[in-house]
């Protein structure tokens, strides 16, 4: 059976199956990254990961995979095939596609984290048969990802969707990029986690439990979510705007939270736009699979281009 290797890493974590062409998930793993034993560390696990994947398809299907499709997290140049650069993995500049390509013997797709997962929900997910999405994680940071006609723009750089830093708050708190007031210091869920934390007088009180207390009334924790969610719609409405999306999709820890944050989002969204099309807003539909699936989307993807095959997963 034909198929595809398709790797999601993460900052600790590494998600990854093999996909068949019509999009189905054939196997699953996961490992950790290792990265508290450094970089070179952390590149040895995934490519062990993957020739053992490439090891398992072989004998559970008979024949090896015929491409691999890799996200992962930081700047990534997705046109050379070179993670440049990942704070919490320690990478810089590194040819990632270069050296699982050598390892592998197959063509190798390398796609930025967030740009993949929104390739899947607006492919294969919550956005799916929309023209024009766009995909915003709202996790420890914010980012989103652009989707066009069923592919997503990474810009001439490699930055485009990076929404979490669109400043919000002038002049507000300091953000680890150098400017003030970004969206991801106001309306992430570790903002979020650190100002119920502030409000509530428990150090270990996180974005979820903030939602919770929402849910049962807490005042002061309406206060918070309501920040938070104000600050979103300002960042969500400027990339409306810009952008004029058919569907917003809303992914990430803080998305988990449901109607929580849906029903007053929406509401922030209508009171804000003037002559803009409200797009439609749902939340994301394929989870922790995201990832995965939209590594499997790169791959198949490349084999169009490298042997004319047609697939649609």
């Amino acid at each position: 059976m034909r198929h595809v290797i398709a790797l999601d890493v993460g900052g600790t974590g590494m998600k990854a199956a093999l996909v068949g062409a019509d999009g189905t998930l054939l196997h699953r793993a996961r490992r950790a990254t290792g990265r508290e034993r450094g970089p070179d560390a952390v590149v040895a696990g995934i490519l062990d990961f993957a020739a053992d994947l490439h090891e398992h398809g072989v004998e559970e299907f008979g024949e090896p995979a015929s491409a691999a499709g890799v996200a992962v997290p930081g700047i990534v140049d997705e046109t050379n095939g070179v993670a440049s650069y990942a704070a919490n993995l320690g990478w810089r500049n590194v040819p990632l596609r270069e050296l699982l390509a050598a390892r592998l013997g197959v063509p190798v797709a390398l796609g930025h984290d967030v740009r993949t997962g929104g390739l899947a929900e607006g492919r294969i997910g919550a956005g799916r048969g929309a023209d024009r999405f766009l995909f915003v994680a709202l996790g420890t940071g914010i980012a989103g990802a652009i989707g066009v006609e069923g592919r997503v723009e990474a810009g001439a750089h490699g930055f485009a969707g990076e929404i979490g830093h669109i400043v919000v708050r002038p002049g507000g708190t300091p953000c680890p990029c150098g400017q003030h007031g970004c969206l991801e210091r106001f309306a992430s869920a570790a903002a979020v986690s650190e100002a119920w934390a502030a409000a509530c007088g428990d150090p270990e009180a996180d974005a979820a439990d903030c939602a919770k207390a929402v849910a049962s009334g807490d005042p002061n924790a309406v206060r918070v979510w309501q920040g938070a969610v104000d600050a979103l719609a300002d960042g969500l409405v400027t990339a409306l705007t810009l952008l004029d999306p058919r569907v917003l999709v809303i992914g990430g820890g803080l998305a988990e939270a449901g109607e929580t944050l849906f029903t007053p989002l929406r509401e922030a969204l209508r009171r804000r736009v003037t002559f803009q099309k409200l797009p439609e807003t749902v939340p994301a539909a394929l989870g922790d699979s995201a990832g995965c699936l939209g590594a499997g989307l790169l791959a198949w993807d490349l084999l169009k281009t490298t042997d004319g095959m047609e697939v649609t997963p």
